[in-house]
């Protein structure tokens, strides 16, 4: 007998839902691929491990939407925007009169969010079933299909049948468990380093602009940092705050420094970057009160269920998005979505340099159709930061307004194809374009490029 393995016995588990379009994980992808799914005539079920949707917007408290412009224009429209917009509608007279014509990065009150997403959701005719794992696939006879998911939670365990299924889940699990090829992290398994997030209230915005305005300093506070680490009060590590995204006067979502090492792929990675991260915070929330004016009083109200994870897997698709294509712009005869966030590729590190690249103002990429179907599958889409791309490629694409945009497109991918009874590459990608240009979103102004620019 070998004492580090057990065979488990034989079990018959009950079908608890037989739907056409499954998607799993609810963050920005699936949130957005649930509704489209949904309004596309498909009965969707959106499974999501928490008891609330939003992904690292609302469990890991990322204070703010990355921009959905260009810096001239929005190029992420469609359900993205709309719920983004939603959610300002939603929060209190003042947040709405400051935010109300901002597109980039918009400050995130996750419990109005949280919200927001699920009514979203539900009015769409989603059913949600939230509190749920799904820890197996069941592949076809061929291996070419997922059949659907075995899933635990609080009513037991369960088999969920499906014709469809999105990956929505961040790290691409569920096409790993079906035996798709990945690859994660660089050349040597570096991943980008977690960040613990978290609110802080209590504090005074305008003695903190006044502050800013007499010393120079930025609003990352660069100098202060870079003080602060030289006399021993915070540890070395990036030199300037990620973000303060002021929810009010009095409360700001802060991202601040790394935890490096995680692979938020394993559960002990997470549990470390969790114990971890708090203890960072704490000692950042002390450099606050000790060196930074308006935030004296500052007390932390909430830190992120998890630590914010920003690279895991990327599954090999039937095209491979990389970093020559971003910088040179280049539209594709499939694109469903356009894309300008600059690559951001943190510190793997604390003696690490971090990497950015930026496009002009104006400029955006496509992003084709066939970075989101997974080799050798025929039923499946992967949606969001997992989606087929080189590293670099995928230190843009991450961010949640690409994840709303590519999450549209492979629900409205999967509608189309219910209704027709079409695989994932059988559907007609003019008629997807078709529909998403209904449904507001932008492909750009050159749509659709010509023969030269494919």
């Amino acid at each position: 007998m070998n004492e580090k393995q057990i065979t488990l016995p034989v079990q018959t588990i009950p079908v608890s839902y037989d739907v056409d379009v499954l998607v799993v994980g609810g963050g920005a992808s699936g949130i957005a691929a649930a509704i489209s799914a949904a309004e596309g005539g498909a009965n969707t079920l959106l499974i999501e491990q928490r008891g609330f949707l939003g992904g690292m917007g609302t469990v890991a408290l990322v204070p703010a939407f990355c921009p959905f412009t260009d810096k001239e224009k929005p190029i992420i429209r469609g359900i993205g925007m709309k719920l983004m917009e939603r959610m300002k509608q939603a929060c209190n007279a003042d947040y709405r009169a400051e935010y109300q014509e901002t597109l980039d990065w918009v400050p995130i009150d996750p419990e109005v969010l949280k919200r927001v997403y699920d009514d979203a959701l539900l009015e769409s005719g989603v059913s949600l079933l939230y509190h749920t794992f799904v820890f197996d696939v069941q592949l076809s006879d061929d291996r070419t299909k997922v059949e659907g998911v075995v899933v635990a939670n609080k009513s037991g365990r369960s088999f969920i049948r499906c014709r469809y299924l999105i990956d929505a889940t961040g790290d691409g699990d569920l096409a790993a468990l079906a035996g798709v090829p990945f690859q994660k992290g660089g050349d040597q398994g570096e991943l980008q380093p977690g960040s613990m997030c978290y609110l802080l209230a209590n504090v005074n915005r305008v003695k903190f602009q006044q502050y800013i305005q007499e010393t120079g300093d930025t609003g990352q506070l660069h100098q202060t940092v870079e003080r602060a680490i030289a006399e021993g009060a915070l540890p070395e590590g990036r030199k300037s705050i990620s973000g303060l995204a002021w929810v009010n006067d009095y409360l700001v979502g802060v991202n601040f420094g790394h935890v490096f090492g995680i692979d938020g792929t394993k559960a002990e990675d997470l549990t470390r970057g969790a114990i971890e991260g708090r203890k960072l915070a704490e000692r950042q929330v002390e450099f606050f009160r000790k060196y930074v004016p308006g935030f004296e009083m500052a007390h932390m109200v909430a830190s992120g269920e998890q630590v914010g994870i920003r690279e895991t897997r990327r599954i090999q698709g039937d095209y491979v998005l990389t970093v020559d294509d971003f910088i040179s712009a280049r539209s594709f005869p499939d694109d469903i979505a356009r894309n300008a966030y600059y690559i951001d590729i943190h510190l793997a590190n604390h003696k690490s340099e971090m990497t950015f690249n930026h496009l002009p103002p104006g400029q955006s990429h496509g992003v084709p159709y066939r970075i989101m179907l997974p080799v050798g599958i025929e039923n499946v889409w992967v949606a969001g930061r997992s989606a087929s791309s080189d590293r670099a490629v995928q230190g843009s694409l991450r961010v949640m307004p690409n994840c709303f945009a590519m999450g549209q497109a492979a629900g409205t991918a999967a509608a189309l194809a219910a209704s027709t009874g079409a695989t994932s590459r059988k559907i007609s990608v003019p008629q997807l374009q078709k529909l998403l240009l209904e449904q507001d979103v932008w492909l750009g102004e050159k749509f659709p490029p010509t023969e030269g620019e494919r």
